[in-house]
């Protein structure tokens, strides 16, 4: 007999999944089937579980595909299960190519191939449908955005589209998703689309999805125009659309924390905020190549710029812009000061010099500092007048954070009044307007 056992969550169950068992069946005479528990899903960065334990094990028996059905407590299990079942085969979805290759000195493993298109649950009973994203874009940030969907649950990345065919194919048959060349056929067949492109096409793609009736995650700067952020923030009001903007940090647990309590008043009144973040960019990247639309302020200038708007506000009185530019007159360092009417800012980027990034919070009984890379924030300091009082805090951070916001797009669409306080409307158009005023300042200083 042989033997073949596989893994998975099941969670809000579909074709994809029903695919998977039918395959993992096939492989051999017994198939087994570990159902992961709530709380393992959680600490292997697993989010937004719909479905109860129970169900989604009656869910997996009713396949019929299933000989045995185990729980999953914790990591290390696999091994152990491998060992007391004498299983011949594990396999699961190709999604996690590799990633279990050290099993392969105690039983052969398979990957299945991924199922392309999910389009809905299979359970006529469910409340929630599985919304279907498709990526504008196949460059860095489009490779990392794959991975984190497949942490969360709820979501099926469906294909990509750019207009470039070689482009496409390559990064879909990569991914294992469908590719597309015309955005009409995109449409078709997506709830979400999912732009990762330059900055500058960002507004158009933005407004053609909204109006082809799809929520949209648009990678930051959103826009480069606050006229553009207001444009699009009212059309998908008007038409009941989801559109937000994907600053990771905004939304992963640590630095929500940070500002609950920064804004609790354990260090009094904030007075001052100085965030720095620099990266030595590879100089053929786009960021240093791109004259009109590189640069460190467009690329990163987002990330510094969310803790000065969310504890000092979008109302700042004065804004000065210095830079150090390399000699294609793109910014490789830029400092931003702002004036507010009771405290003061002060942000720096670079894609060609490095500093020391961290985030500092100044109040009047204290303040807070958060080392690099603070913009994961995963621990962070409170320090007093008297030195010797130190309070610390933690916070866990998975993966590559792009499943916290995609995880906080899903709550947005479940309740779409109340779901936007992490990154607001307000706070978007603020960005836009800040790289409105940047690029002004580069053209009158005459880049």
């Amino acid at each position: 007999m042989i033997k073949v056992i596989t893994y998975g969550t099941f969670d809000l169950f579909h074709e994809g999944h029903y695919r998977l068992l039918q395959r993992a069946k096939a492989l051999g005479d017994y198939l087994i089937v570990g159902v992961t528990t709530e709380a393992y899903d959680k600490t292997r960065g697993k989010l937004s579980v719909v479905d109860s334990l129970m169900n989604r094990i009656e869910n997996v028996r009713k396949t019929g595909f299933a000989d045995e059905i185990i729980i999953e407590e914790g990591a290390g299990q696999k091994f152990s299960d491998i060992k007391k079942y004498h299983i011949n085969i594990f396999t699961v979805g190709s999604d996690w190519t590799g990633k279990f290759d050290y099993l392969k000195d105690y039983c052969q493993v398979v990957y299945l191939e991924r199922t392309k298109n999910v389009s809905s649950t299979i359970l006529r009973a469910q409340k929630r449908h599985i919304q279907r994203i498709g990526i504008v874009g196949t460059g860095r940030i489009a490779a990392r955005f794959l991975p984190e969907a497949v942490a969360v649950s709820g979501v099926s990345v469906q294909g990509v589209y750019n207009p470039h065919r070689e482009s496409a194919v390559h990064f879909a048959e990569q991914h294992e998703i469908n590719a597309y060349l015309d955005m009409e056929e995109l449409y078709l067949d997506v709830d979400v689309v999912y732009i990762a492109t330059p900055h500058e096409t960002h507004y158009t793609y933005i407004k053609s999805a909204l109006e082809h009736g799809k929520h949209v995650i648009c990678e930051k700067p959103m826009v480069l125009e606050r006229t553009q952020a207001e444009d699009v923030f009212g059309y998908a009001k008007e038409h009941g659309l989801i559109l937000f903007e994907g600053i990771k940090t905004a939304y992963c647990p640590g630095f929500h924390k940070l500002l609950g309590i920064a804004c609790s008043g354990k260090i009094g009144n904030i007075r001052n905020v100085e965030a720095c973040f620099t990266k030595l960019e590879n100089p053929a990247f786009r960021e240093l190549t791109d004259s009109m639309n590189g640069g460190s302020f467009l690329e990163i200038g987002s990330y510094v710029m969310l803790p000065v708007l969310k504890l000092l506000g979008t109302d700042y009185e004065s804004l000065q812009f210095d830079t150090i530019d390399s000699e294609n007159g793109i910014d490789i360092f830029t400092r931003a000061s702002l004036r507010y009417a009771h405290g003061l800012a002060t942000v720096t980027c670079g894609l060609g010099v490095k500093s020391e990034g961290r985030l500092l919070i100044a109040g009047t009984k204290g303040y807070i500092v958060v080392e690099a890379p603070w913009w994961k924030t995963t621990y962070f300091e409170i320090h007093y007048e008297d030195a010797s009082k130190v309070e610390k805090y933690s916070e866990i951070f998975l993966g590559d954070g792009l499943r916290y916001e995609i995880s906080d797009f899903l709550a947005q669409l479940d309740n779409r009044e109340n779901g936007d306080f992490k990154l607001t409307q307000r706070e978007s158009i603020a960005l836009a307007d800040l790289m409105e005023n940047f690029r002004k300042y580069q053209i009158a200083k005459g880049k």
